[in-house]
């Protein structure tokens, strides 16, 4: 048979023989999309997630209560004066001439309103050692950060002039700026570093600059054209930084696997003797087919965000799965229009000190080869060491703790404000993030509601949940009235959440909860942590059915086998759980922590195991789909199930080891962030993406195949009658010997 002779069919076929043939014109589109979309999506605007809507329970009512009043609530800053040796006291007159100096110094700003004296406020401790000066940052609340620069300023020349004295500013618009700024340079040196590690160890795998391009060129082109779709979109669902930045980090991911695959396989058929049409044309039915099986899986995957109820997750969630979308279309578009314009100038640039690796016949790798020959000689032990690996490294998760954060997890002793906020939280507990009651009503100035605010600050001090000051403040015109209860607990969370549950289920119903018309939800930091939790934990059940019965929807149609599908889902959920069990071994048990710069931290963020299941449950199929299609082709050209396992998972030995490089190097550049919920984030993508192209891909997957042998193939008669979505069928599976399945049926690719 000549090579002209191939015949293919399918999506993924059909979109590179289009390509292949006008080639200008798939490359012409694919620009013009990417300068459309960006182009659109600046001229719109992105919106971003507003704060009320991103919030869950009763922290989302009384967000609405506060937005429907039209009340700007204002950032509020704290000044913690303490004595540093014990000596002096808030009496004394250096004390006091202290206070009086800060009072001055932050007004003289006119960046600041209403300043207190702890005087008046008696917000004094009780050891008369420390006092706090309160006032609240004039404008929005929500651009505070950018304008509290000065303010920390003046009470940094106040403190030069008190040495006796530790004078230090803390509060909502000083916590924002450290932490924008903290985030901001980690996702900035993440992004900057990302892209030149790719490329390096893509010039590595290729030895070729020009191949090495290829797969960054379509990740960024990717990443491009979705940043502006993300605009356009955000008008029907708003968007967010964050969602902004894990749209980065999957775009490359995905964006650069994908090329890979695509290009390996068209060098590997060009070195088998196919000429560049033929050989492109294989590329497209073979590893075009896995990229949008795969591509869909993880799109799939992505849309699972969208089922928590959570604005910011949801904003993820849709950045992701149009980032992998774009990616996907573009690699079985343009990229073998690409290549078909390169042809062999795709080996251009080539690096002297990189020959080209050798490998054993048929570009089979040489060490997987080595390690495949005893996993199919041993298949029972290889499952049972391998899967008993798994298991054991995923224990640990069983005692999974989920908070949210405090500063000083986030960020340990590194930054100063940290240490001003244990302070604060030591000399007034729960002072420094205190609860807040919105509470509403028809007349706040009623008799009733006025005796229920005081009943209700009595009862926060005499049931255990505070030790005081409550502080009241009522907005008369919009008959509003926000009450600011300080926590028994303080910064411990746990500590703090059963006095927010003392508050909430005891003393709000005993008071405010009696008097009709009256609505009083407890919002701040702990209460904010705790209705995000709930709604999290609301959402587990619901997105984990989702993605793992669609999951397996897709294997079982993709690839007409029972126990394919089964097995794909039952890997995933292992590779999943071994990096659960590595999170909590770090980042809870401390063991190696010190390796990570993730010392103390004691718990994994909420957000974070959700994220993860999603992200690599997606992620994981890429190399899943990859692997099996391989070992199927091989089934269909007349090979047994064992032999096809051998070819199949050593065959794409190479280009799954440099996807996995890649991406375990992108993903351990967020490990070494200052931020404990980004280092979380990076550890757990690294190790799971590492664990998943191992001893998953490489070990487990073979034995378990083997062990099953043409069970592998096994379709119940009754399934038969489902869509057959195998359409695009490898060339030499066209005219070779038709494999069937123990049942008789006719294997299809």
């Amino acid at each position: 048979m000549g090579n002209g002779d191939i015949r293919v069919r399918g999506l993924a076929a059909r979109a590179g023989g289009w390509s292949a043939q006008h080639r200008w014109a798939a490359v012409g589109i694919w620009v013009l999309f990417v300068v459309l979309a960006m182009g659109l999506g600046s001229a719109a605007g992105r919106v971003d997630v507003d704060q009320s809507d991103g919030l869950p329970g009763e922290t989302h009512t009384a967000a609405q209560i506060i937005k429907d009043a039209g009340i700007e609530e204002p950032a509020s800053e704290t000044v913690l004066i303490q004595a540093k040796d014990g000596g002096l006291k808030a009496t004394d007159a250096e004390f006091r001439a202290a206070v009086t100096a800060v009072m001055a110094a932050v007004d003289a700003t006119g960046e600041v309103t209403d300043v207190t004296s702890p005087y008046d406020t008696d917000t004094i401790s009780k050891d008369g050692r420390s006092a706090l000066v309160q006032f609240d940052i004039r404008g929005e609340s929500d651009t505070a950060g950018e304008r509290v620069e000065p303010v920390l300023n003046a009470v940094e020349d106040v403190q030069k002039d008190h040495g006796s004295l530790r004078i230090e500013e803390i509060g909502g618009a000083s916590m924002m700026k450290t932490f924008d700024d903290a985030f901001g340079d980690d996702f900035q040196k993440a992004e900057y570093s990302a892209v030149p590690v790719a490329l390096g160890i893509l010039l590595i795998a290729f030895g070729a600059l020009v191949a090495a391009l290829l797969p960054v060129l379509l990740a960024v082109t990717a990443i491009m054209a979705t940043m502006g779709l993300m605009g356009l979109v955000s008008h029907v669902m708003p968007m967010s930084e964050t969602a902004n930045s894990v749209m980065l980090l999957v775009g490359l991911a995905v964006g650069v696997d994908y090329c890979l695959f695509y290009l390996r396989r068209e060098r590997e058929e060009r070195e088998a003797g196919r000429d560049a049409r033929t050989a492109l044309r294989v590329a497209a039915a073979t590893s075009g087919r896995a990229i949008v099986v795969s591509g869909v899986t993880v799109c799939v995957a992505m849309a699972g965000m969208l089922f928590t109820g959570l604005a910011e997750f949801e904003a993820m969630g849709l950045a992701s799965l149009m980032v992998v979308a774009v990616a996907m279309v573009g690699s079985v578009t343009v990229l073998p229009a690409l290549l078909s314009l390169l042809g062999e100038r795709v080996e251009k640039g080539r690096l002297p000190f990189l020959r080209r690796r050798k490998r054993d016949g048929n570009g089979e790798s040489r060490f997987w080869t080595a390690v495949l020959k005893g996993v199919l000689a041993r298949p029972v032990l290889s499952a049972v060491v391998a899967g008993g690996a798994l298991l054991a490294i995923a224990a640990p998760a069983v005692g999974m703790k989920t908070q949210n954060l405090t500063l000083d997890q986030e960020f340990g002793d590194s930054l100063p404000i940290v240490q001003t906020y244990n302070r604060v939280n030591d000399a007034f507990p729960g002072g420094s993030e205190p609860a807040e009651v919105v509470v509403k009503a028809d007349n706040i100035n009623a008799p009733e509601v006025q005796s229920a605010l005081a009943d209700f600050r009595e009862r926060a001090i005499s049931s255990g949940a505070s030790r005081g000051p409550v502080e009241i403040k009522l907005h008369d015109e919009q008959n509003i009235a926000f009450v600011y209860v300080p926590l028994v607990g303080g910064s411990d969370l746990d500590k703090a959440g059963a006095s927010l549950d003392k508050l909430r289920d005891d003393v709000r119903p005993a008071t405010l909860g009696t008097v009709d018309g009256v609505e009083a939800p407890v919002t701040g930091q702990v209460a904010g942590s705790k209705d995000f939790n709930d709604q999290l934990a609301g959402a587990v059940v619901p997105v984990f059915a989702f993605v793992v019965v669609f999951a397996f929807g897709l294997m079982l149609l993709s690839f007409r086998s029972l126990t394919i599908a089964i097995t794909s889902i039952v890997l995933n959920l292992l590779s999943v759980g071994a990096a659960y069990g590595i999170l909590v071994a770090v980042f809870q048990h401390g063991w190696g922590a010190s390796l990570v710069g993730a010392e103390g931290v004691g718990a994994i963020i909420t957000w974070l195991p959700l994220f993860l299941f999603v992200i690599l449950f997606g992620l994981s199929m890429d190399y899943h789909v990859f692997v099996v299609s391989r070992i199927r082709e091989a089934r269909l050209r007349g090979r047994t199930t064992k032999d096809a396992i051998q070819h199949g998972v050593v065959t794409t030995a190479g280009v799954v080891t440099s996807a996995a490089v890649i991406m375990v190097a992108v993903f351990a550049i967020f490990g070494t962030l200052s931020m404990q919920s980004m280092k979380q984030m990076g550890v757990g993508l690294a190790a799971a993406v590492l664990i998943d192209a191992t001893i998953i891909r490489g070990v487990l997957l073979p034995a378990v195949m083997a062990l099953l042998g043409e069970r592998n193939w096994y379709l119940p008669k009754w399934l038969r009658r489902l869509p057959d979505l195998t359409h695009d069928e490898a060339a030499d599976a066209v005219v070779a010997p038709a494999a069937r399945d123990d049942e008789g049926e006719r294997l299809r690719v």
